[in-house]
């Protein structure tokens, strides 16, 4: 009896003593990891989760720039939230008289017969709109890369488009409900057709096909060809103009678009910058 309760209590002792040795190793390693860290601070900890990959930059090599957001001020932001449009680099005259003749090269600089001969389209207003709103949204994606100024371009481009859509309606001689109603459904046609350009230029040429065939032909391309030209067109397009300088597209809104069939294909070069006197005119 006596022998069970003096094993007992050597058992018990020895596992305190066995806790005491395991509590101190761990303290002690505790400690040396303590000062591994102090004197290496930048030295991360290895974890079984896989971290993010990130190299260190070198000055050596050349990045692309990229284009950041304009730091405003608090009022500018709170002026802007409210609907208003805040202090811009340039005069906001400027810009409209720019985003103005932007538009006019939409409209004024493109060859509608060939489009509507290779493309099988109805010589209508309705095809009309179709590929101006394509070349439209070009100058969209292209303006909204030059910050809150060239946002604001892209707001009187869209301004100037309705009211010349709603100018040649009353030209053709539309009366106000039959051109009220046209009105609606090209609004709704141009704003889908810009989320559906937009999946397809950041996409590849399936969704961009898709994205022409669905607003520019309206469902009816029977011929694979003339999708696979317009993507062509598309893509060139906007390797183009993206070229352009931002300064000389916002100041002086000219564009000049490459024919949608080039005879001898070559590079896309950046285009001469268009000369303005010292009002941006």
């Amino acid at each position: 009896m006596y022998r069970r309760v003096f094993q007992s209590g050597v058992r018990r002792i020895i596992n305190v003593s066995a806790s005491k040795a395991t509590f101190g190793k761990a303290v002690e390693q505790e400690a040396c990891l303590s000062r591994a860290l102090a004197i290496y601070p930048s030295t991360p900890p290895q974890t079984q989760c896989r971290t993010l990959h990130s190299t260190r930059k070198l000055c050596s090599v050349k990045e692309t720039p990229q284009a950041t957001e304009e730091e405003v001020g608090a009022f500018t932001k709170l002026i802007e939230a409210m609907g208003f449009t805040g202090p811009l680099k340039y005069n906001k005259w400027k810009i409209k008289i720019a985003a103005l003749r932007m538009y006019t090269c939409c409209v004024e600089r493109i060859n509608y017969d060939d489009f509507f001969e290779k493309c099988s389209l109805p010589d209508t207003l309705n095809s009309w709109f179709l590929v101006a709103q394509l070349h439209v949204w070009m100058c969209l994606v292209r303006m909204r890369q030059e910050g809150r100024e060239g946002k604001y371009m892209c707001r009187y481009i869209v301004h100037s488009m309705w009211e010349d859509v709603e100018q040649r309606s009353k030209i053709m001689g539309i009366d106000a409900v039959q051109r009220k109603e046209s009105m609606r459904s090209m609004t709704e046609t141009f704003y889908a057709a810009i989320f559906g350009y937009d999946e397809g230029i950041l996409s590849d040429d399936c969704v961009l096909s898709a994205a022409l065939w669905r607003n520019l032909f309206n469902r009816q391309c029977e011929d694979p060809r003339q999708v696979e030209l317009m993507v062509e067109y598309v893509r060139k397009q906007m390797q183009f103009i993206d070229a352009l300088d931002g300064e000389d597209l916002l100041l002086t809104g000219e564009v000049k678009w490459r024919p949608l069939v080039e005879e001898n294909a070559q590079s896309i070069l950046k285009v001469p910058s268009p000369t303005y006197n010292d009002t941006g005119l």
